[in-house]
C-alpha cells in the first residue's frame, strides 16, 4: 500500500512539472500557434502600479543623487543597445548610464517595441540626469529612471508602449504627457521582496524538545511552536525562508513588553495584537503603538497572555531572516508572529502561500526534509507573489516603506515622480 500510494504521488508531482513546463517553457506548445496577448493602452495620465512611484509597491524611495565623482557612480552601467536611440542632448552620454536593473527592463522593452511596430525603435529621451534638470530627489539622479518614446515619435502609439513598458517589467509606468513615457525601477538592493520583513539571525524560536534555536540554524522539517487562528499553540513545520540575507545591516524595530519580552523584526512585517472584537488582528511591526497588547508566551510556555506594549525603539542589526511555517505563525522570541509581510492581510498571504505548503508535503513524503542549507536571496515564488500583489491590490493594503512625504493618493503619486 505504501508502495502505491508513493508512486501516485510521484505521478502527480511528475505531471505537475511536465504541466509547467508545457505552459511556461518556449516553443508553441500542444501544437497550437500562440495568440499574440492583446494589450490595453494605458490613459493620458494613468499610472501601474497604481501608487506613488516612490513607495514599496512601485519603485522604492530615492536613495541619493550620483555623481560621477560618487563612490556609487560604479552602480551605473552604459547602454549600447543598437535597438534603442538615444536622444543624448547634451552630447554627455549621460542618457546611456542607468543601473543594472532599468538596462535590463529598458533592452526587454525595445525588443517588445519591434515586435510591436516593426521598422520602429524605442527612444528614450531622458536617462540619468547629472545636470539637475529634474525636481529633487528625482530617480533620474539615481540612473533608476527613463523618458521614453518611439522612434517615429508617433503619439497615437504612446499609451501602447506604456503598455509594453509595464508588460516589459518596469516597477512603475506613467504616461505622463503626451510627449513620453515615464519608467522607473526599484534600487538594485531593494527589488522586490528585499525590503519586506524579516527578523535577525540572533532571534530565537521554541523547537518540539523545547530548547530554543536560532533563527538563522532553523532547516526545513524543525517542528517550531506555533499557533493556530484561535491563538491554541502548537508545534508546526519550518518549510524554508522566503527570504534571507546574512551580510545586510538593516533597520528593525524592536517592541518590548511590561513583561520584559522583546520581539524585533522589520518594518513591514506583521505582527498579531490583541483586538477587544475580533481577539486578535495581523498589523505591521511599524503601525504597533505603546499601549497595545501583543500575544506572550507565558511562563508556563502553556498558553498566550495578551501583554501590554511599554515601548518601541529601531536598532540596526546585520542579516535578516524571514522564516515560513506551514501554520503561518512563529513564536519569536516568546511573542507570536506572521511569517508574512508587506501585505496588511495575514489570511490573505497564508492562503496564497497554499501551492508552497502543498510543495513541502509533497516533498515530506517523497524524500522526506533534509534539504541542505538555503542560499541568500528572495525565493521566487514570494518575489512573484508581491508582484502580482502590486497590481492586483489596493496601494493601501501594501507596506507604504520608502514613500516620500507628502506623496499620496493619484496627485502625490503624478507629482512625486520627477
Amino acid at each position: 500500500m505504501l508502495m502505491w500510494s508513493r508512486l501516485v504521488l510521484v505521478g502527480v508531482f511528475c505531471l505537475s512539472l511536465v504541466s509547467s513546463a508545457m505552459g511556461c517553457g518556449p516553443g508553441r506548445g500542444y501544437g497550437r500557434r500562440r495568440h499574440p496577448k492583446k494589450l490595453t493602452p494605458l490613459a493620458y495620465k494613468q499610472f501601474i502600479p497604481n501608487v506613488a512611484e516612490k513607495t514599496l509597491g512601485a519603485s522604492g524611495r530615492y536613495e541619493g543623487k550620483i555623481t560621477r565623482n560618487s563612490e556609487r557612480f560604479k552602480e551605473l552601467t552604459p547602454n549600447y543597445n543598437t535597438d534603442i536611440i538615444f536622444k543624448d542632448e547634451e552630447n554627455t552620454g549621460a542618457d546611456r548610464l542607468m543601473t543594472q536593473r532599468c538596462k535590463d527592463k529598458l533592452n526587454s522593452l525595445a525588443i517588445s517595441v519591434m515586435n510591436q511596430w516593426p521598422g520602429v525603435k524605442l527612444r528614450v529621451t531622458e536617462g540619468w540626469d547629472e545636470d539637475g534638470h529634474h525636481f529633487e530627489e528625482s530617480l533620474h539622479y539615481e540612473g533608476r529612471a527613463v523618458d521614453i518614446t518611439t522612434s517615429d515619435r508617433d503619439k497615437s502609439k504612446y499609451g501602447t508602449l506604456s503598455r509594453l513598458a509595464v508588460e516589459a517589467g518596469f516597477d512603475w509606468v506613467y504616461y505622463e504627457s503626451k510627449a513620453h513615457i515615464h519608467c522607473s525601477v526599484k534600487a538594485e538592493n531593494s527589488v522586490a521582496a528585499k525590503s519586506g520583513g524579516c527578523f535577525p539571525g540572533s532571534s530565537a524560536v521554541t523547537l518540539e524538545d523545547g530548547s530554543q534555536r536560532r533563527v538563522s540554524d532553523l532547516r526545513p522539517g524543525d517542528r517550531v511552536l506555533a499557533a493556530d487562528a484561535r491563538g491554541k499553540l502548537l508545534y508546526t513545520d519550518f518549510i524554508m525562508f522566503l527570504d534571507q540575507d546574512t551580510r545586510t545591516r538593516r533597520m528593525f524595530y524592536v517592541i518590548e513588553t511590561d513583561s520584559g519580552q522583546r520581539v524585533t523584526l522589520t518594518a513591514a512585517h506583521l505582527l498579531f495584537i490583541h483586538n477587544a472584537s475580533v481577539r486578535a488582528s495581523a498589523v505591521f511591526a511599524s503601525d504597533v503603538r505603546a499601549g497595545q497588547r501583543v500575544f506572550v508566551l507565558d511562563s508556563t510556555r502553556q498558553r498566550l497572555d495578551a501583554v501590554r506594549v511599554k515601548r518601541i525603539y529601531t536598532e540596526e542589526q546585520e542579516g535578516s531572516y524571514a522564516p515560513l511555517t506551514v501554520q503561518g505563525s512563529v513564536v519569536v522570541d516568546h511573542v507570536l508572529t506572521s511569517c508574512y509581510a508587506l501585505i496588511q492581510d495575514h489570511e490573505l498571504a497564508h492562503w496564497a502561500m497554499a501551492p508552497v505548503r502543498g510543495a513541502h508535503w509533497l516533498w515530506s513524503r517523497l524524500w522526506g526534509v533534509g534539504r541542505g542549507p538555503q542560499e541568500d536571496g528572495v525565493h521566487w515564488y514570494s518575489e512573484l507573489l508581491f508582484h502580482l500583489g502590486t497590481w492586483l491590490l489596493d496601494g493601501h493594503a501594501l507596506h507604504p516603506l520608502g514613500m516620500v512625504t507628502g506623496a499620496t493618493g493619484a496627485a502625490g503619486a503624478a507629482g512625486a515622480h520627477s
